[in-house]
C-alpha cells in the first residue's frame, strides 16, 4: 500500500522522539508524585509537634522556665500558687 510507505517501522503516527517525550513525562510525573508524598510526610511531621507543643499547660511551661533558670525558686513557688 502507498500510504504504509512511512509505517516500515511499526510506529504508526508516534515517532520514536514522540515515545521518548511520554517515557520521560512519566518519569517526571512519578518524580513530583514522591516528592510531594516527602513534603506531605514531613508537614504532618512537623504539625504533630506543634500541636503537642499548644498543650502544653502553664505549669508546664512555668517549670521549664525554672529549670533553665529564668526565675527563682521564691518567683516559682509564687506563681505556681497562682496557678494552682
Amino acid at each position: 500500500m502507498p500510504g504504509m510507505m512511512g509505517n516500515i517501522q511499526g510506529w504508526g503516527m508516534w515517532g520514536p522522539m514522540t515515545m521518548l517525550f511520554f517515557s520521560f513525562f512519566w518519569i517526571a510525573v512519578l518524580v513530583l508524585i514522591v516528592i510531594g508524598i516527602i513534603f506531605l510526610v514531613r508537614y504532618m511531621r512537623s504539625y504533630g509537634t506543634e500541636e503537642r507543643r499548644a498543650q502544653e499547660t502553664p505549669l508546664d511551661i512555668l517549670k521549664k522556665r525554672y529549670a533553665r533558670g529564668e526565675i527563682d525558686r521564691k518567683e516559682f513557688e509564687e506563681k505556681k500558687k497562682d496557678l494552682i
